[in-house]
């Protein structure tokens, strides 16, 4: 197992001994073995969503613990795909990518219709594929930094995929053309049975000042991720929040001084615990991003993994980090993160 502890160095207690008072852990619904039968099923979803979801919480190193760890590998079309794979050309190949996922002991694999479909009879019956249905993709010029869709929900469907995936860039002037597309594929994909997971990213640049960027704000990701269960997300992916008073700082929308004085502080549990409040209380589980690659990747990806745990997250979607590396290290750093998920000592805040 992985040694949490030395690798958060001087920040281990800080992290590990936390605990959050403005929104108590008796407040959420947590993940675990029975988080499906528990939270879900009480749901209004069909049977198969019960069935597709039940798949990805009982594949890899974190089966049937409430938690995932999912590989994504989108970078291709949202970047490009030199920059996604020059540092690692074998990902190049679609199979590569699905092979690291299961060597990597991953819940499920989330990539484009084209990567998934390219290897999905030898591999949708193996591991769980999420197709992410749309993109922002970066060869326009100038780039007018829109989600469209670029797969349908039949597509998915139709190769096997337990569950579709797409991101709403919440804030940005297309915003409510993604909202109306996504929440009606969402309604399909959960009439075919099959789950949903949004990406529920912010994108406007007024979010940023000289300052701070406030893309990664707890108020304001909190608002996207209780935007993104309105539309019947069943998982919610979210960058982790960095910062807090994105409402009061741009000095637009509507908030409360009690999300500042009551609900957070400046502790980065509390402020991830926010995000996690605004799933319904965990009704919703919500994963957070590994981010980009660069120095001290072992090191962040394990603290992002705690710091999500002790949160009430479900989990971590890691890529970059994993697939930019040789894959015995990208599989070493997979498993560093699932064993903070499956560490008894770390707990609930």
């Amino acid at each position: 197992m992985t040694n949490i502890v030395q690798l958060l160095g001087e920040e281990a207690e800080h992290l590990l001994q936390h605990r959050c008072a403005g929104i108590p852990k008796e407040s959420l619904h947590l993940p675990g073995a029975d988080y499906v039968d528990r939270v879900v099923a009480v749901k209004d979803r069909k049977p198969g969503v019960l069935r597709s979801l039940q798949a990805l919480y009982g594949q890899g190193r974190l089966a049937n613990s409430g938690y995932l760890s999912l590989l994504p590998v989108d970078q291709g079309v949202e970047h490009s795909g030199g920059a996604s794979f020059a540092p690692n050309p074998i990902y190049f190949d679609p199979e590569n990518i699905v092979r690291l996922a299961i060597e990597g002991g991953c819940n499920g694999v989330a990539s484009t219709l084209g990567v998934l479909g390219s290897v999905a009879r030898r591999y949708a019956h193996k591991i769980p594929f999420v197709v992410k249905i749309n993109h922002n993709e970066m060869l326009t010029y100038p780039n007018i930094y829109d989600q469209t869709l670029f797969a349908s929900v039949d597509q998915a469907f139709d190769m096997g995929a337990v569950a579709v995936g797409a991101t709403v860039f919440y804030g940005s002037e297309h915003s409510r053309r993604q909202i109306q597309e996504i929440s009606e594929a969402f309604e399909h994909a959960h009439e075919l049975g099959m789950a949903t997971i949004l990406w529920a990213y912010l994108r406007n640049p007024a979010f940023k000042t000289a300052d701070k960027d406030y893309h990664v704000a707890a108020d304001l990701t909190g608002q996207a991720n209780h935007l993104a269960v309105t539309i019947n997300a069943d998982i919610v992916k979210q960058k982790m929040a960095e910062n807090n008073g994105g409402y009061n700082a741009i000095k637009f929308g509507k908030t409360s001084p009690k999300v500042y004085s009551d609900l957070t502080t400046d502790h980065p549990i509390d402020l991830v615990r926010y995000q996690v409040a605004n799933c319904y209380m965990g009704r919703v589980g919500m994963i957070n991003s590994g981010g980009e690659s660069g120095k001290n990747d072992l090191q962040q990806a394990v603290r992002t993994a705690v710091i999500n745990k002790r949160a009430g997250g479900m989990g971590l979607i890691s890529g970059r980090k994993a697939f930019q590396k040789p894959m015995q290290d990208g599989i070493a750093l997979l498993n560093a993160i699932q064993d903070v998920y499956l560490d008894k000592a770390v707990t609930v805040a």
